[in-house]
């Protein structure tokens, strides 16, 4: 008996596909078939999808990660956090009164606790994930490139704040904050015919948590969508890979 040639085994085995394919699917050309058959079939609405679920799970736990370590604010520059603006014009008498290392001290407890908040974002983050839709993935996916950290920024602020303000209270009285901050403005406002201050403390800090979150987020973001290195999944490459041709 005759073995039967590649060419018709292949054809055989297009037919054979072609027979079990759903109506859905009617409309996969022969070039689909080969895809199908050799591993690399067209990404589908549903691959798409899934590559920017997982690019923005990755993001979004990096982001959380980098910021809630020790350092995570005080150690970069573009992030730590500095004295409120309100605080800003009584540093140089503070620090003449010799209350500079209260100063400094001040601000890294500021800091120590925007990173201990900061570890508060991955159950929110991955929460407003779950509910994205195919249409919200593809409106990211063809968006500018801060996209996604435009859609965060706007469904998730004010549940983080939320979530932030009791991390951020409780974190200022165990390190010490309140303590400090109130012996240096007490301090300030002894002093004769001076307009006293007052901070928000709490708000001030959640607001810059906020603000360095998003940015953190923002430069994940870029770097999934330009940088082949930062795609450390094979659907992230393959989802990212074929945008990158266009």
């Amino acid at each position: 008996m005759n073995r039967m040639n590649r060419p018709s085994r292949y054809y055989l085995t297009v037919l054979l596909v072609s027979a079990f394919i759903p109506l859905s699917c009617a409309n996969l050309n022969l070039g689909d078939l080969e895809g199908i058959l050799n591993g690399n079939a067209p990404l589908t609405q549903d691959t798409v999808a899934k590559g920017l679920l997982e690019a923005l799970t990755i993001g979004t736990q990096r982001t959380s990660a980098t910021l809630s370590k020790e350092g995570g604010f005080s150690s970069n520059s573009l992030l730590r956090i500095a004295l409120p603006s309100e605080l800003q014009q009584i540093e140089s008498r503070l620090r003449t009164l010799g209350l500079g290392k209260e100063v400094d001290r001040f601000e890294l407890q500021m800091n120590q606790a925007a990173e201990r908040a900061a570890g508060e974002a991955i159950d929110v983050f991955a929460s407003t994930i779950r509910s994205m839709t195919i249409q919200d993935a593809f409106a990211i996916l063809d968006g500018p490139p801060n996209a996604a950290t435009m859609f965060f920024k706007e469904r998730t602020s004010q549940e983080l704040a939320s979530r932030f303000a009791p991390v951020v209270q409780s974190a200022m009285e165990q390190v010490g904050v309140y303590g400090v901050y109130t012996s240096l403005v007490d301090t300030y406002n002894a002093i004769p015919l001076i307009k006293p201050v007052s901070v928000d403390l709490e708000a001030y800090i959640v607001e810059r948590t906020l603000s360095g979150m998003f940015s953190v987020l923002e430069t994940e973001e870029l770097q999934i969508r330009q940088d082949p290195v930062a795609r450390t999944t094979e659907l992230l490459k393959r989802v990212f890979g074929s945008r990158d041709t266009r």
